[in-house]
């Protein structure tokens, strides 16, 4: 068939009304799928809310924040949309809020799992470790963005079912081997933890407005073999303020769920160091980072500027609940 008659076919077939119908067939069936994949997303980036502690009578000492560290695992799973940080599909390219507060609930997770497995569950240093928190701990440290063989979600899964474990064995009147210490040095363990995550989330969000900041490393050691800069200008990059608000976000609200069950637990050991008050003054910090976000994006005003500048309102709340946490650690150690 020479060239000019397969040209002809060809524009024959373009021309063809049936073919013409099944190309706007297939571009109307693609908008749909985006405009549902669009809605979808939208539901699916709806933050859980806190919720109360249920009320349990006779609890057993680790028993209420254990409980509550399953809960706050299993809501990264189980919460409208499932697990969204290791989605391949298109919304991925324009949801990356859900993401990035999976990823602030993540390290709170694991920073409390491996001080429960390290500390809590152990009454000295040359103690044997609790079997199910050695699990539990590697799990939670898998990728968290593998979608597949093994996918993050299995692999958290088998976590949450060895914390299950443990709890059981904790609250096993006859078993008697799951072990929680509530002592003042193992609750300082973990507020340590916390206090460098909330200076790291403080920071970041504070960077949300460009400006020069001393730089902290000239003078030191490092520093005089290969001088630095006395001034840095720092900003976070326009794409990912967004993103550094959302981790705080969901730190937050892993910190402020955990804590309430740490306040039951520890009840004891707060009221002895005089500790109660400054305990909860945090964690009304921390609850006010949770209150409705009204505006559907997150403005990044500059200072005294017309328009708000939400990580900045933010950063406030979290060194607030800083500011606590420093001085309630304090009482844990010398109250």
């Amino acid at each position: 068939m020479s060239n000019e008659k397969f040209s002809e076919k060809m524009g024959d077939a373009m021309l063809d009304p049936r073919h013409n119908r099944i190309w706007k067939g297939i571009l109307w069936l693609l908008g749909l799928l985006l405009l549902v994949d669009v809605l979808l997303s939208w539901y699916w980036s709806q933050e859980p809310d806190l919720r109360e502690l249920p009320s349990r009578e006779n609890a057993v000492a680790g028993e209420t924040i254990a409980r509550e560290l399953i809960f706050v695992s299993d809501t990264l799973l189980s919460k409208p949309g499932g697990y969204l940080s290791n989605d391949i599909l298109p919304h991925r390219l324009w949801m990356d809020n859900m993401p990035a507060w999976e990823y602030g609930v993540l390290v709170q997770v694991r920073d409390f799992t491996r001080v429960l497995r390290r500390d809590m569950s152990r009454s000295q240093s040359q103690s044997q470790e609790d079997r199910d928190l050695a699990i539990a701990e590697p799990q939670f440290n898998f990728d968290a963005q593998s979608w597949a063989m093994p996918a993050t979600e299995s692999e958290y899964r088998r976590g949450i079912k060895a914390l299950q474990r443990y709890l059981e064995r904790l609250t096993d009147a006859n078993e008697g081997d799951g072990k929680f210490y509530a002592r003042a040095d193992n609750l300082n363990y973990w507020l340590n933890e916390v206090q460098s995550r909330l200076g790291s989330l403080s920071l970041k969000l504070s960077q949300s407005v460009g400006r020069s900041e001393l730089n902290m490393d000239v003078g030191s050691a490092e520093s005089v073999a290969k001088p630095g800069n006395e001034e840095d200008f720092v900003k976070t990059p326009w794409l990912k303020i967004d993103d550094a608000f959302y981790e705080a976000r969901g730190a937050t609200w892993a910190l402020t769920q955990l804590m309430r069950a740490a306040e039951v637990d520890f009840a004891e050991v707060l009221r002895k160091k005089n500790a109660t008050v400054s305990f909860r003054q945090m964690v009304r910090e921390l609850e006010a980072t949770q209150e409705t976000l009204w505006s559907p994006l997150i403005l990044n005003g500059d200072g005294f500027g017309m328009l708000a500048n939400h990580s900045l309102v933010m950063a406030n709340y979290v060194s607030r609940a800083n500011a606590a946490l420093v001085d309630l650690r304090k009482l844990l150690q010398e109250g």
